[in-house]
C-alpha cells in the first residue's frame, strides 16, 4: 500500500532501511566475532616451567594488544615434539600460536618419524627471551672457577660424570660442548627433569652439571652450590670470559604459528608479543626466572633458527648424541 503519489509508507520506509543495513550489520557482527575468537597458545612444556610461566605471565597482556582472549595450553611431552605437532597441523588461521624453547633447533637431528618438518612445518613470529645456564658444583667441594673444575676433572682417575635434564637438552649439549674443548671425557648421565638433576649432584652421583638460573637460585643462597659461570657472553663470570672465547650455549623461549600464517598476522602477533615480554612491571618476575627478553621479529627469529640448527647439528654430530644412547 503507497500514499497518493506512489510514497512509501512509513512501514515500507523502515523495512527497506533494515534490510540496506542488514549487510553492513552482518559485517560489523563478522568482524566482532573475529576480533573476540580466542587464540590458542600451545605451550610445548609441561605447568610449572619457565615456558609456561613466561606464557601465563604474557597471556592477559598479549589478548588485550591483539583484541583476543589468549589462552595457554600445555601440550608436553618428547621435548617439545607433542605441542610442535598440535601446531604444526593447525589452520593457519593466526588462531594459534606455539610457545617453544630451543628443541626446535636440536630435535630435527635426533627425532624421526614426527610427521612434520620443523624447518618447514611453521613460521617464525618473534624470539621472546634467552635463557642463560649456569655451570654449578657443590659449594663442598671447594672449587671456584672453571679452570679450577678442569683442573680437578684432569686430575681424577676415573672419568668424571656430568648430571643434565634430559639427552639433547641444553643442560646436556652445553657441557658436552665445554668437555669437548677442554678436551676431558666424562659420563653423561640423564635426569628426568631438573630437580632430579640438582638432587643428583648434592648426592656426588655426578660432579657438575650445567642448570638453570631460577633452579639454582635458592640452592646458591643457601650456599649449597657454587656457580662457577654463566654459558652465555656478557656477563662477567661468562664461560666466554673464563678461557673459552665464543662459548655461547644457553636456552631461549620463541613464537611460532603454522606455515602459511599470513605476514599480516605475523607482524601482528610479534609486535604484540614484543610488546607484552617487554612489560616493566614483569621485569622483577622475569630475572627471578633468568630470562633475558629478545624479541626482535620474525626476519631476526629465522636467521637465529638458522645459525642455532647448524651450531646444534655439527655438535651432536661430533659427539655422536643419540636417544637410544
Amino acid at each position: 500500500m503507497t500514499r497518493e503519489g506512489g510514497g512509501a509508507t512509513p512501514r515500507g520506509m523502515f523495512r527497506r532501511a533494515l534490510l540496506l543495513a542488514v549487510p553492513s550489520l552482518a559485517a560489523s557482527l563478522r568482524g566482532a566475532r573475529a576480533q573476540e575468537r580466542p587464540v590458542r597458545l600451545v605451550v610445548a612444556y609441561p605447568p610449572g616451567g619457565s615456558t609456561d610461566l613466561l606464557a601465563r605471565l604474557i597471556a592477559p597482556r598479549l589478548g588485550e594488544l591483539l583484541g583476543s582472549v589468549v589462552t595457554p595450553e600445555n601440550r608436553s611431552g618428547a621435548s617439545g615434539a607433542v605441542g610442535a605437532g598440535v601446531v604444526a597441523q593447525a589452520p593457519p588461521d593466526g588462531a594459534t600460536l606455539l610457545l617453544d624453547s630451543g628443541g626446535q633447533a636440536v630435535n630435527p637431528f635426533l627425532m624421526h618419524g614426527l610427521g612434520f618438518d620443523y624447518r618447514t612445518a611453521f613460521a617464525p613470529v618473534t624470539l621472546l627471551a634467552t635463557l642463560p645456564l649456569l655451570l654449578v658444583v657443590r659449594a663442598d667441594l671447594g672449587i671456584r672457577t672453571v679452570a679450577g673444575l678442569l683442573d680437578r676433572l684432569r686430575a681424577e682417575r676415573r672419568p668424571p660424570a656430568y648430571g643434565s635434564v634430559g639427552i639433547g637438552s641444553r643442560t646436556h649439549l652445553a657441557m658436552a660442548a665445554l668437555l669437548r674443548r677442554a678436551g676431558i671425557a666424562a659420563e653423561h648421565i640423564p635426569y628426568r627433569g631438573g630437580a632430579d638433576q640438582i638432587t643428583g649432584l648434592l648426592r656426588g652421583d655426578v660432579a657438575m652439571g650445567f642448570t638453570s638460573i631460577a633452579l639454582a637460585a635458592p640452592l646458591l643462597r643457601e650456599g649449597q652450590i657454587r656457580s662457577l659461570g654463566s654459558s652465555l657472553p656478557g656477563a662477567a663470570d661468562s664461560l666466554a670470559a673464563q678461557g673459552f672465547p665464543g662459548f655461547s650455549l644457553g636456552d631461549w623461549l620463541a613464537l611460532f604459528a603454522p606455515a602459511g600464517t599470513g605476514p599480516a598476522a605475523i607482524d601482528r602477533a610479534a609486535a604484540a608479543a614484543a610488546e607484552a615480554v617487554n612489560q616493566p612491571a614483569l621485569r622483577p618476575r622475569l630475572t627471578e626466572l633468568g630470562l633475558i627478553p629478545a624479541a626482535e621479529g620474525p626476519a631476526a627469529l629465522a636467521r637465529f633458527l638458522e645459525d642455532e640448527r647448524a651450531a646444534m647439528g655439527a655438535l651432536i654430530a661430533a659427539e655422536g648424541i643419540r636417544l637410544d644412547g
